[in-house]
């Protein structure tokens, strides 16, 4: 019969207990992975919603606006930007390259987007226009929304980064490919 002795057991159980820890640290970090996926969701919808109302918008001021066709075209542009940005981080929620251009794409979004509502104050008849004023109200009710989203997201991407850094998670971060999660 064969017998172990005692550094025998001794290193078996060591062994049981890396495996284990390896196994849990390896779930825990996909849990908060998955966390990320799931807030981005709420993220890409309010995008979504938001495209949406964009297009007919423009198009509804295309004409009672003739003489701001730029700040349109920029808004659509920036539209444009986003939504391409957007399908990139859509594929991978965590890669922090694609959530930086998705969050530079945001930042020209907010500026075109500005202008367009400055220009639509000065035109006081146009926002209760019937053509204007649904999508108008949906671009207005997207930016809350999309910051309460845009905080639920970097809080699950600031959990997981603080989780793949700590000691001694930060060990199995290569092994598992696990890296820093973008900010939005």
């Amino acid at each position: 019969m064969f017998e172990l002795s005692a550094g025998q057991i001794a290193a078996m159980a060591l062994a049981a207990v890396a495996v284990f820890w390896m196994l849990g640290a390896y779930n825990r970090v996909m849990a908060l992975r998955n966390a990320i996926v799931g807030a981005w969701q709420q993220v890409d919808e309010t995008l979504q919603r938001r495209s949406a109302a964009v297009a007919p918008l423009a198009a509804a001021l295309r004409e009672p606006m003739a003489a701001e066709q730029g700040a349109l075209d920029a808004l659509l542009a920036a539209q444009a930007q986003v939504q391409t940005a957007a399908d990139a981080v859509r594929q991978r929620p965590v890669q922090d390259v694609r959530v930086a251009a998705l969050a530079s794409a945001e930042a020209a979004m907010a500026s075109a987007a500005s202008r367009m509502l400055a220009l639509l104050e000065q035109h006081p008849g146009l926002a209760s226009d019937a053509a204007v004023a649904p999508h108008l109200k949906a671009l207005r009710e997207a930016g809350p929304r999309l910051d309460f989203a845009r905080q639920l997201f970097n809080e699950a991407s600031q959990r997981y980064d603080i989780a793949v850094q700590q000691f001694p998670t930060r060990l199995l971060a290569r092994l598992y490919g696990f890296g820093a999660a973008g900010r939005l």
